[in-house]
């Protein structure tokens, strides 16, 4: 009888235990069903596409980020891709990988993002590591600061050869679309159409650049802001006007004070959303 007696504490002790364990993150099919890590990459590692939305400062999606790629490239052939990355740094980043130039070259000849270190240096260096082909993606800043100030028809001022470095003219747009006219909506009178074309620029040069360096039967992993992909929008517009066909998944991340559901406004931004919780440290 005391033998029971004390197994009935442990257990009431054990359960309230499990009852206070705090969770950092939870994960979200688009329609608000709780999912998890498993079924997420059950479910990404068939596409062709997979465009992985970050808040630039969440240590859960850089990590999320890495060990979803380092599961995955051990099941299929993979290419990455990024935003952080413009296109003219291909070469030294090309250059990096492939050992000709070390860690302090790639600073001085690329241009890095200020939380490069802690946030996107483990991915570069999983690719090292694996062999694998990291594409820069992104429009050089100073085109879109250019069309920022100007629109789009500044881009026919540049030359040849600045060109290539850009999604190929007149790029297709639709001031429409609920994410640029919420861009509108949040910077209030800051907001110009310029700004969105600015964004517009910046989600084609992406798309282009991705279709430009897929390869059939393999896996293009892209990470990217996630407003640059949320309700399959931004890129994903962009890739799907030209390859419309292709298996496309797309992940989100957003932050929320109760993690144990998906708020309504989060709720159609990608196929699988990370909710962390809004207490989590961020790296910047």
């Amino acid at each position: 009888m005391k033998y029971y007696l004390f197994l009935i504490v442990v257990l009431l002790i054990s359960s309230s235990t499990f009852g206070q364990h705090k969770k950092a993150y939870s994960i979200f099919t688009s329609e608000g069903v709780e999912s998890h890590y498993d079924e997420l990459k059950e479910q990404v590692k068939t596409s062709d596409i997979l465009l992985f939305g970050e808040q630039h400062n969440s240590a859960i999606a850089h990590w999320l980020q890495f060990e979803l790629t380092k599961d995955l490239i051990q099941i299929r052939k993979v290419k990455l891709g990024a935003e952080m990355f413009e296109r003219d740094n291909q070469e030294p980043l090309n250059d990096f990988l492939n050992n000709q130039i070390d860690q302090k070259g790639l600073d001085t000849l690329a241009r890095l993002w200020s939380n490069y270190k802690t946030d996107y240096a483990p991915l570069v260096k999983l690719a090292k590591e694996n062999k694998l082909e990291f594409i820069a993606t992104n429009i050089p800043r100073r085109y879109a600061s250019m069309v920022f100030r100007n629109g789009f028809d500044v881009l026919d001022t540049l030359t040849l050869n600045e060109k290539k470095w850009i999604a190929p003219l007149p790029i297709a747009f639709d001031s429409n679309l609920p994410t640029y006219q919420n861009i509108l909506t949040m910077m209030g009178e800051h907001g110009t159409p310029e700004l969105v074309k600015a964004q517009a620029i910046k989600d084609a040069t992406m798309a282009f650049s991705i279709l430009e360096n897929r390869v059939e039967n393999e896996l293009f992993i892209h990470y990217n802001g996630a407003y640059h992909s949320d309700f399959y929008e931004g890129i994903l517009w962009y890739l799907k006007l030209t390859e419309p066909d292709l298996h496309y998944k797309t992940i989100s991340t957003v932050t929320q004070k109760d993690i144990s559901f998906l708020d309504e406004e989060h709720r159609g931004k990608a196929d699988f959303i990370i909710v962390v919780n809004e207490n989590v440290t961020t790296t910047y």
